[in-house]
């Protein structure tokens, strides 16, 4: 398959129309080029907050705001994964989820099917000052294209999360990330390759880029995109399979072959995922050493 995960720049709307015109713009060139998936960052339908005007820099105005077209532009997405037969995994929003706020990201297949992945575990800032909350379980996406699973942003540096994926089966987790500062980037970065090499799969990793204060909690943004695998055999020695440019606004791809991946699961140079239960005994009751 192809994978096209975005670094994303947010932007401002005069209406809705603009907003659906620059998603056909946006997966049409994904698609033009081939690609089967399409990964869109964390918080990347924030941009849907200007359609409100000034609540789009206010706390609740803009979690209000997005919430509440989340579904419409749920429903744009579901039609463009359907015209041109593409999986989407949408920009995630804050979106009301009965008495609290969540941050979920949809997918979508190219047959109408919909889906949505609620992050796990939250930031500082996402607890603290905004108020989101850890949304439903993990889920595993069973796909024409292979086994998915999303861990977002944050989600990507707890490896006991990414385990629950692969013992259900994922070969791909997708990683939408949205990051102000550079560390910022490089926390998920590396998560996200620490989770290829210990999972033996495939991690895809897309980002909001750019400077937009007029949009609460989105105003400055760094990153670019990623695919990234185990580095064995048939794969770069490097583990990065595909990289963009830090902060250039645009598509990165990749071309994925699972049956390396299967490959090297059941005879790599070293075996991570079957091995990975050979921790446990050896780090239930570590020694204590007095060494002077």
């Amino acid at each position: 398959m192809k994978i096209a995960t975005a670094a994303y720049p947010l932007d401002l709307f005069d209406d809705w129309n603009a907003y659906m015109a620059k998603q056909r713009r946006w997966v049409a060139t994904a698609a033009g080029a081939g690609a089967d998936l399409l990964v869109f960052p964390e918080y990347g339908a924030m941009e849907l907050a200007s359609l409100a005007g000034d609540a789009a820099a206010d706390l609740q105005g803009s979690i209000e705001a997005v919430s509440d077209r989340a579904e419409q532009s749920n429903a744009v997405l579901s039609d463009l994964a359907q015209e041109f037969g593409v999986h989407i995994l949408g920009g995630s929003a804050p979106v009301r989820d009965g008495d609290r706020v969540v941050n979920r990201a949809p997918l979508f297949g190219p047959d109408g099917g919909l889906d949505h992945q609620d992050k796990q575990i939250m930031t500082r800032f996402e607890r603290d000052e905004w108020g989101i909350a850890g949304g439903g379980p993990l889920k595993l996406f069973d796909t024409a294209l292979g086994k998915l699973g999303v861990l977002i942003c944050y989600d990507s540096e707890f490896p006991l999360l990414a385990r629950a994926l692969i013992e259900a089966g994922a070969e791909i987790i997708l990683v939408p990330s949205c990051t102000e500062a550079l560390e910022g980037y490089w926390r998920v970065r590396i998560g996200a390759m620490a989770r290829a090499l210990e999972g033996q799969c495939v991690t895809v990793m897309a980002s909001l880029v750019g400077k937009r204060p007029e949009l609460y909690a989105v105003e400055e943004n760094t990153g670019m995109g990623g695919v990234f695998t185990p580095p064995d055999m048939g794969f770069p020695p490097t583990g990065v399979l595909a990289q963009g440019t830090l902060n250039q606004p645009g598509w990165t791809y990749a071309d994925v072959d699972l049956a390396k991946l299967q490959r090297i699961r059941a005879d790599g140079h070293v075996l991570n995922m079957t091995h990975w239960e050979e921790q446990g005994p050896r780090v239930v009751s570590p020694r204590r050493v007095v060494l002077t």
